[in-house]
């Protein structure tokens, strides 16, 4: 049984559980600008302290430490430490080479976290996947960066199209079970990613994995960044035939709610989503309690609008615990009748 089958019939039959923000995790650590060094990289020419991503080459213990604790939370997808392991995204840290070694390194790390998770654990029956963690990148193809020149793109189609290549062959060489394509607030970096994706499993005749979309709803206006309804946005991206299509970030699951609502009604594949924990503070930190978060959710499977839930920014593994008890009650979203055809 190839991993999509396997997931569409866990899909079918109960509500799986994403983890919860890496970030977060991190930042508990109070790393120094030597820990994200290490040895290796203890000469670089320049800061690279909040290059999370480098943990995974440098501190790889760390995420895989902050991996199983999501796994004994009860998350059945873990995300890769992948979020900006693309070169145009790196070249903030002048690291754009590492770009293939990091997702490899990433999506290692999260399959030995399984593996320990399992071994410790022999009598718990708890299917688990990686999920290779594709960010939406610090350039966008539809905004100028500059408000006096609205014509001027940062970047390329082709050159965005190119550095999520990279990731992605980086991330399916590494063993990634499922592709998530996330917090997009951009369609067409999105569309780019999607096209590479395509690229990639074409060119290299390797075996499809599953590809889950996430886009990002930015406030009450109910659009993405970059202009989209929910609605423009699904449309625009359902070509790529996802697994799911959801919402993460930006929002709490309070206000996500009713964007919740309205995408599992449009959508013809499975209904995704990881809010963060309410909205931040005055000090940007973020004070929801896991009680809070796991009954907001508990109100959208009640109502029977999704299959996959978990946390984004200040989420914690207490967080996913408590959604993930909560979601034992539930029956899954079911798919519209064409959609299981």
């Amino acid at each position: 049984m190839n991993t999509e089958t396997k997931l569409r019939q866990l899909l079918d039959n109960r509500i799986l559980i994403i983890d919860g923000a890496m970030g977060t995790m991190i930042q508990r650590y109070k790393l120094t600008e030597s820990d994200y060094r290490g040895v290796r990289f203890a000469d670089w020419h320049t800061d690279v302290k909040g290059n999370n991503d480098l943990l995974c080459l440098t501190q790889p213990h760390i995420i895989r430490a902050i991996h199983k604790e999501y796994l004994k939370a009860g998350a059945n997808l873990i995300e890769t430490n992948t979020f900006n392991s693309q070169t145009i995204s790196l070249a903030d840290y002048d690291m754009q080479p590492l770009a293939y070694e990091l997702n490899v390194a990433a999506a290692k790390t999260a399959r030995e976290a399984i593996s320990e998770f399992h071994t410790e654990n022999l009598g718990i029956n708890q299917e688990c996947f990686v999920a290779g963690a594709i960010g939406p990148m610090n350039k966008t193809l539809s905004l100028s960066p500059d408000v006096n020149n609205p014509g001027y793109r940062a970047v390329t189609f082709d050159e965005v199209a190119d550095a999520y290549y990279e990731q992605i062959k980086g991330l399916v060489d590494g063993g990634v079970d499922v592709l998530l394509v996330e917090t997009i607030f951009d369609t067409l970096n999105a569309k780019a990613a999607i096209y590479a994706i395509s690229k990639f499993f074409r060119e290299t005749k390797h075996p499809k994995i599953p590809v889950m979309i996430s886009g990002t709803i930015t406030d009450a206006s109910g659009r993405t960044l970059s202009g989209q309804t929910l609605e423009a946005f699904y449309i625009s991206v359902m070509h790529a035939n996802p697994l799911s299509i959801g919402l993460n970030c930006a929002l709490g699951a309070e206000q996500m709610r009713p964007h919740v609502e309205e995408l599992s009604q449009i959508a013809a594949c499975y209904v995704s989503a990881y809010p963060n924990a309410g909205l931040p503070n005055a000090m940007g930190e973020y004070d929801e309690s896991p009680e809070h978060t796991a009954r907001i959710i508990s109100e959208w499977a009640k109502e029977g609008w999704v299959n996959l839930v978990g946390g984004c920014c200040g989420t914690t593994p207490p967080h996913i615990a408590a959604i993930a008890k909560a979601m034992k009650k539930y029956a899954p979203r079911q798919l519209p009748e064409m959609a299981a055809l």
